[in-house]
């Protein structure tokens, strides 16, 4: 569920995106696409009700996928058998996951940097 502080919303999304790269990865050997990053995150934005423009969207992209390498090996999620845990509801990431809270955290800690 997203915070109605904006820095914990961006923190959020990031993860939400991270966690997108990640699935995109493991599916298909192919890190996303900047565009697909930037519609991903509208669509996060729109279902969790935050604000953010498409500059802001495509930054946390690109911070995503300069993360995504570091939070894949750090926790082991090199294939889809092991992302399929992060979810609750189809596409909402399980907060009460130890892996998706470490996630958060590491995203939440890049953007204080």
């Amino acid at each position: 569920m997203t915070s109605h502080n904006p820095d914990d919303a961006r923190a959020d999304l990031l993860c939400y995106l991270v966690v997108a790269q990640l699935v995109a990865k493991a599916r298909t050997g192919e890190w996303l696409r900047t565009d697909h990053l930037v519609e991903s995150g509208r669509i996060w934005c729109n279902a969790n009700g935050a604000r953010f423009d498409w500059h802001e969207r495509a930054r946390l992209g690109q911070i995503a996928a300069d993360l995504a390498p570091q939070v894949m090996e750090t926790f082991g999620l090199t294939r889809e058998q092991s992302l399929l845990p992060l979810f609750v509801d189809g596409w909402m990431l399980d907060y009460e996951s130890p892996v998706v809270c470490g996630i958060h955290a590491v995203c939440a800690d890049r953007l204080v940097r």
